[in-house]
């Protein structure tokens, strides 16, 4: 069994969300104040949670999010932040620095819904969920190649003698999935083979979302609403999965959500 925790966080605020003007690509609006004290803040929060490795977008506002949360980590100070442009947000094309009113009455005049409307120049729901999707598979196969360089050969059997579940202190109890929070006491399911931070976009992570549960029949927490679900994480927003591979097997991911979108640090 090869078992990896997931936190995934939405960058802090910039001018740009405080305006509602969309930033996408192309517009690298680095945080505002009140984003780097939201950056902050969700560092103290997961000060306690011992990270193996760290993803951030490499736009600004994502990079210098990344950079506040490991200040704070008494575990992962010096870890190194690997940055990845399949976790940009949303290409928005011609609507890039221009406000979201503007995305919604392209959407209207094109007689589409606002979060489905592609602009001109921008990227489809599909793409992005392409993304999202090559980067969860990128960080399955590691979690594997990670559980078998620690047993030395690839078929070896047995549980994982990584990380102690003692190291990664969770810091929510009010927002989570309690079927996976019970499985914690069970001898199995103790280990994590790595325990992996990303910090992304809104539109990128809803799109990620989407895809975990759509596509991978992730778990939720039994209390989410459908709108929950739907909607866009706040700034520093955090979300926790526990992803489980039976056997290795890459295609079919055992995946739970133990909270999601969770911003009681804010």
């Amino acid at each position: 069994m090869v078992r990896f925790g997931l936190t995934v966080v939405r960058h802090g605020e910039t001018r740009y969300n405080k305006d509602k003007i969309l930033q996408g690509q192309g517009v690298d609006e680095p945080l505002s104040a009140t984003g780097f004290r939201q950056a902050d803040a969700a560092g103290l929060f997961l000060s306690n949670v011992k990270f193996t490795h760290v993803f951030s977008s490499d736009l600004l506002r994502a990079k210098q999010t990344a950079a506040a949360i490991l200040g704070k980590n008494r575990f992962c100070k010096d870890l190194e932040i690997k940055y990845d442009a399949r976790l940009r947000e949303r290409k928005y094309g011609v609507a890039e620095g221009r406000p979201l009113a503007d995305l919604k009455a392209m959407a209207k005049d094109a007689g589409e819904q606002c979060p489905s409307f592609t602009p001109s120049g921008g990227e489809t729901l599909d793409e992005v969920w392409e993304r999202a999707r090559g980067f969860f598979e990128f960080l399955c196969q590691l979690a594997v190649e990670l559980e078998q360089k620690e047993h030395g050969k690839p078929s070896a059997p047995g549980r994982s003698s990584g990380t102690s579940g003692e190291q990664f202190v969770f810091p929510w109890t009010n927002h989570c999935n309690e079927a996976e929070l019970s499985s914690e006491g069970s001898g199995s399911s103790t280990v994590l083979d790595a325990n992996v931070l990303v910090v992304s976009h809104g539109a990128y992570m809803r799109n990620w979302i989407g895809y975990l549960v759509s596509d991978l029949n992730c778990t939720l927490p039994a209390n989410l609403t459908k709108s929950q679900l739907s909607s866009v994480s706040p700034n520093t927003g955090v979300s926790n999965f526990i992803i489980k591979l039976e056997n290795g097997n890459l295609l079919k991911p055992n995946i739970t959500c133990v909270c999601l979108n969770q911003d009681s640090h804010l």
